[in-house]
């Protein structure tokens, strides 16, 4: 076994990382202060216009991205490390396009699909969103209550969705939508693309969320789409939007090893330096069982990473083994980052540094994309053989 990332890989994840360092770090006081006095975090149109520039220009885009569409085609591998450097910000940045929605469309969009929305997608010109979970039907797609009629050669949308990130600013946005209920999940939910003008399709509210960042609800009245929107085949959209779910999941354990990495590395360099009481906190047993404790489930956490995202790259089943690190790397920064806040003391409360909201963004993640019990409830059906 190879537990290193091969040599250009490991090029790109400097990259990032220097990037990270010198143009992101840096915006992270006034982002916070923004978020402080507004609630909300994000870039100003000048900072997101300057980080667009740069990093195209450094080749930062389209890591993951089909060479014919201009992109670098990284395994699932190469993006666990450039993950792992993006989270060690909190400045809301990311190298487009979004992983989970274009892996998505390379497994289901057809040639005029992949003219129109993938390729200019990869490219970054466009900007994408997923419409999943509903009220009352969240972690549990058989509950899914939006409906797709055929009339004609069009499909007619009727329903409610929540909590979508970017519904507001998306080009388009991915809509799961059940065309036959007696199936269900067993080849009743269609995937369709969902223009922003198209007539019937309303972003109803913000919803403010921890940490200053906001989801949407969005309605769907007799929201009308040619059969050419349909993605996939009609009643084949429950596994390519479980593999995009597993996609967002390695990122989501990737950007918490970033971020519980940061935790640690600020204990271990405030620790030596605080005295209390006649000696420093390095030299107390409990920093020091947290610092142990930190970097050994850490270790642990990336190992699982990489494991998934190989079996992801040789297509091999990885279903439970994502949901471990969803559980295993949440909860992992979680309390990393719970213990640098102890260990700062008073300071590690403020606004002022970027840990709050490390806190927040790991404990929104515990939530995000499945909750810690609904996956810890697969991997025991899995071992249980009680998987249907």
């Amino acid at each position: 076994m190879n537990f290193k990332l091969n040599e250009e890989h490991q090029m790109i994840k400097d990259l990032v990382a220097r990037f990270v360092r010198e143009q992101l770090m840096p915006l992270e006081p006034s982002v916070l202060e923004r978020e402080a006095s507004t609630g909300m975090l994000g870039l100003r149109a000048e900072e997101q216009d300057r980080l667009d520039a740069l990093s195209r220009q450094l080749g930062l885009w389209g890591l993951d991205a089909p060479a014919e569409m201009d992109g670098h085609d990284l395994p699932v591998v190469a993006m666990v490390g450039v993950n792992e450097e993006l989270g060690k910000t909190i400045t809301p940045y990311e190298l487009p396009p979004d992983s989970p929605n274009l892996r998505m469309l390379l497994q289901t969009a057809d040639d005029r699909q992949r003219a129109r929305y993938l390729g200019p997608y990869a490219r970054g010109e466009t900007v994408s969103a997923i419409a999943i979970s509903e009220p009352g039907a969240g972690g549990d797609p058989s509950m899914m209550s939006t409906r797709a009629t055929r009339d004609g050669d069009d499909w007619i949308i009727h329903g409610r969705k929540i909590w979508i990130s970017k519904a507001a600013t998306a080009d388009w946005t991915i809509v799961m939508a059940v065309t036959d209920k007696l199936k269900g999940a067993r080849g009743g939910i269609s995937a369709f693309i969902v223009d922003k003008d198209t007539p019937g399709f309303q972003v109803e509210r913000r919803i403010p969320m921890i940490g200053g960042v906001s989801t949407y609800e969005v309605v769907f009245e007799e929201c009308r789409v040619p059969g050419t929107q349909l993605l996939g085949k009609e009643g084949a959209g429950f596994a390519p939007m479980q593999a995009r779910l597993s996609s967002r999941r390695v990122q989501m354990a990737a950007w918490c090893i970033g971020r519980a990495q940061r935790a640690l590395d600020m204990i271990c360099e405030y620790a030596p330096q605080r005295r209390t009481f006649g000696a420093a906190l390095a030299e107390r047993q409990a920093i020091q069982w947290w610092v142990a404790d930190a970097a050994t489930r850490l270790h642990a956490c990336r190992l699982m990473t990489y494991e998934a995202a190989a079996r992801i790259d040789m297509g091999e089943e990885a279903r439970t083994q994502v949901s471990m690190i969803k559980v295993f790397a949440t909860e992992m920064a979680w309390d990393v980052i719970d213990r640098a806040m102890q260990t700062l003391g008073a300071m590690g409360m403020t606004k002022e540094l970027a840990l709050q909201q490390m806190a927040s963004e790991a404990r929104l993640m515990r939530i995000y994309e499945g909750p810690s019990e609904v996956h810890r409830w697969v991997i025991a059906r899995d071992l249980l053989g009680l998987r249907r």
